[in-house]
């Protein structure tokens, strides 16, 4: 079957610690200013870190994920009768309700298309946004809708404060030197995806999309960055767009040693000598790591940013690091110079996906 044109993202909302809504987010990222402080959701007395990205008021998961449906469709200016023909995918932490909480948010937001669940940690949402994608290019959908969330909660907090990953000086520094660690954050994100024959308000088109995975090793990547270099390297074939065009990389980094090197790799293998001048900062160091709902968080960011025109700094930076040669986004936000743009995810196991987005 013959592809259709470019997936249009028509419709977003998102919430992190940076606020809630759109503005909030772009606000936030273009100040540069970290939302961590000390963990005050649940007891923290006996973990080596106390800091966290949490908005001090949100409420219980699934009533955020519901509004964030409501407000992207309503964004999208969906009627009811097209709301009813639209799927939902839905990125969550895994457990044995969530295929309740995406039939009952369907319900809710009154989504009567399939509806499908994701719960493959760090890559859920935008191996979510990759499939919506696909689904509507080969003509299966007209519409999507795409959720996906993560608030801190003290099992994953506990899980990653043991595994000693969580930074010790309370700040998140991607391809920095002196680097210690990532930091979680809330997020809970939605978004409308159409095709281009149906979509009446497009934000962005989603250009390109793919998905690898290099089984290295249970947690580190492989640190030639081959996997996610395969990821980056597809995207760009399936939008038609060399390497030189992209202005400006999210990039996964969480400020970890291991996972920030690797993906340095990865960029300069995939793009090779335009690595050296292409832009790059992980926003992650602004509002956490959101697990589950980070390439979505993300994604939404970096669609405000190009519409924008000016590009997030990396905060947290304290120098270069020789494993990490890349053009790092610092101490101000930079003029975009392409509406072309990567946002990169990867996750334990050596799962990585890629999405190129391209500003409407």
């Amino acid at each position: 079957m013959a592809e259709r044109g470019p997936v249009q993202l028509t419709g977003v909302h998102t919430i992190s610690a940076l606020g809630r809504g759109t503005g909030a987010q772009l606000a936030g990222v273009l100040a540069g200013v970290p939302a961590f402080r000390p963990v005050s959701r649940f007891d923290t007395g006996a973990r080596r870190v106390d800091a966290a990205a949490t908005l001090p008021d949100a409420g219980a998961l699934g009533n955020e994920l519901a509004e964030a449906i409501d407000a992207a469709c309503r964004d999208a200016a969906l009627s009811t009768g097209q709301r009813r023909e639209s799927a939902l995918l839905l990125a969550v932490q895994g457990g044995p309700g969530v295929p309740a909480l995406a039939a009952g948010l369907a319900t809710r937001a009154g989504l009567g298309g399939p509806t499908r669940a994701y719960t493959t940690a760090c890559v859920s949402a935008s191996s979510a946004v990759a499939d919506a994608a696909a689904l509507i290019r080969r003509g299966d959908l007209d519409r999507a809708v795409v959720a996906a969330g993560y608030l801190v909660e003290p099992d994953q907090y506990a899980l990653f404060d043991a595994g000693r990953a969580l930074a010790t000086d309370a700040a998140v520094r991607p391809f920095s030197a002196g680097r210690t660690g990532l930091l979680l954050g809330d997020g809970v994100a939605a978004v409308v995806l159409e095709s281009a024959a149906v979509a009446r308000r497009p934000v962005a088109a989603l250009l390109g999309w793919a998905r690898t995975g290099d089984a290295y090793h249970p947690c580190r990547p492989d640190p030639t960055g081959h996997g996610l270099a395969r990821a980056v390297a597809a995207a760009l074939r399936r939008a038609e767009l060399p390497p030189e065009a992209v202005g400006y990389v999210n990039a996964n980094a969480t400020g970890t040693g291991h996972s920030d090197a690797a993906e340095a790799a990865a960029l300069r293998a995939a793009l090779g000598p335009a690595a050296a001048h292409t832009p790059v900062s992980s926003t992650k160091a602004l509002h956490g790591h959101a697990l589950e709902a980070s390439g979505l968080l993300e994604l939404v960011v970096t669609v405000l940013a190009l519409r924008h025109g000016k590009l997030p700094v990396n905060a947290g930076w304290l120098g270069p690091d020789p494993q990490c040669p890349l053009d790092v986004i610092r101490d101000a936000p930079r003029p975009a110079t392409t509406r072309y743009a990567l946002s990169l995810n990867a996750a334990f196991g050596g799962a990585n996906t890629a999405l190129l987005v391209g500003a409407a």
